[in-house]
């Protein structure tokens, strides 16, 4: 584990565009009521460590980061009693694992287990399917354990409980008897905890297998949807009741456009529009040696008429210390450009912060008008239709300022 005495701001969760990895402590409480087994536990962070109430025995303190790896970076511990597992929270409170601000930590049971095995459900969108993963040696070297000739096994099923449970159940008959129970109860709950909760991935490794033959999950890894936060009022809930956390995620909540801090000194800020189209700007600009500011899909057609969501955005490249030019990329469907084009130049008037040049690239209806439009507003805005040539402007003057 890394700690950052200068403690830049730093992407808390592994997303981009609509997937969120949540906290294991949160993924936790939301499949527990589902009928998911799991170490008693509490969160606890830097704030709400002195009033820590701990009976003595066996703990394990683990750093909630949205990340995996953490035993291997020192983020997992172990504690007898309260005031160990407070020293180890103290000690690694403002720390960070792979470039991820620990954002708390779970205190949980320490479980006595005679296996431990890799399971996990992930949206596998080549093969049309949910893909299983099972494997009998699950674990911190789960990845070596992997490398050996059947011994992470697989199948991919379609996403309805009854086709799911059914196809990941065929995998147990590669599997040691004395498993076969305990994990085919584990399939069925496990299976349809990821189906109820709209999860793109569901990962516990391990899962404990115990004496008695029962089950627990010991560590646990949820991919959800953000788009299907509408009818997942308890996903909801878990996100904004954890601002710092799930800082991008609670923005979306309240402007409804994706917006992801990528590096805190970054040259380009990016006002975009198109997911796919935005993630392969990013791609061409570390290619040039240029550093993207952030990921964002601003949404044209839901404009409605205001500046606000490109105020929004401008108001955030205003953080940004090294950002040397503004990058537009409007790919206007629905979106009249002259109506985009004053409704950019509203959004600049109202951050006058923003002082780099802009370099604008507009396709769509009504390009002359809005071209014209930004012309005879006399501010430092380059209007282009090709985006390679955008593209190449921006790095230019990126490099200018460098």
């Amino acid at each position: 584990m890394v700690c950052d005495d200068a403690r830049p701001p730093v992407q808390r969760t592994e997303r981009i565009g609509p997937n969120l990895l949540l906290l294991e402590h949160d993924a936790k409480e939301l499949v527990h009521p589902l009928g998911i087994p799991i170490p008693p536990g509490v969160f606890v962070d830097s704030e709400t460590v002195d009033s820590l109430a701990l009976d003595d025995g066996a703990w394990v303190v683990k750093a909630q980061v949205g990340v995996g790896g953490r035993g291997k970076a020192g983020g997992i511990g172990f504690a007898a009693s309260a005031a160990e597992a407070a020293d180890f929270i103290r000690k690694h409170a403002d720390a960070t694992i792979k470039g991820h601000r620990v954002a708390g930590f779970r205190i949980e049971r320490k479980v006595d287990f005679v296996h431990e095995v890799y399971l996990s459900f992930m949206v596998d969108a080549a093969a049309r399917g949910v893909r299983v993963l099972l494997s009998a040696q699950g674990g911190v070297d789960v990845e070596a354990h992997a490398q050996h000739a059947d011994a992470m096994l697989s199948v991919v099923a379609a996403p309805d409980p009854v086709s799911l449970v059914a196809a990941a159940k065929t995998l147990l008959r590669e599997l040691p008897s004395d498993l076969q129970t305990p994990l085919a109860d584990a399939i069925e709950k496990l299976a349809r905890a990821f189906l109820r909760l709209d999860a793109t991935l569901l990962e516990v490794n391990p899962l404990f297998v115990l004496a008695d033959g029962s089950w627990i999950a010991g560590d646990m890894k949820l991919g959800v949807d953000e788009s299907a936060l509408p009818r997942q009022p308890e996903l909801e809930q878990t996100i904004r009741a954890r601002p710092e956390a799930y800082r991008e995620s609670n923005f979306k909540l309240e402007h409804d456009f994706d917006y992801v801090g990528i590096d805190a000194h970054g040259q380009v800020g990016l006002l975009t529009t198109g997911a796919g189209l935005s993630m392969m700007l990013i791609d061409e600009m570390l290619q040039a040696g240029r550093r993207p500011f952030n990921f964002c899909d601003v949404r044209t057609g839901q404009l409605r008429g205001s500046p606000a969501r490109l105020i929004e955005v401008l108001q955030q490249f205003t953080r940004g210390p090294d950002i040397a030019v503004v990058l537009v990329n409007v790919f206007a469907g629905i979106t009249d450009l002259g109506e985009f084009a004053q409704l950019l130049l509203a959004a600049l008037d109202a951050v006058p912060q923003i002082k780099v040049p802009v370099v604008a690239r507009l396709i769509g209806n009504n390009f002359a008008a809005a071209k014209q439009l930004i012309e005879q507003s006399g501010r430092p805005i380059t209007v282009e239709f090709d985006l390679d040539k955008a593209l190449q402007k921006a790095v230019d003057l990126a490099g200018m300022a460098a």
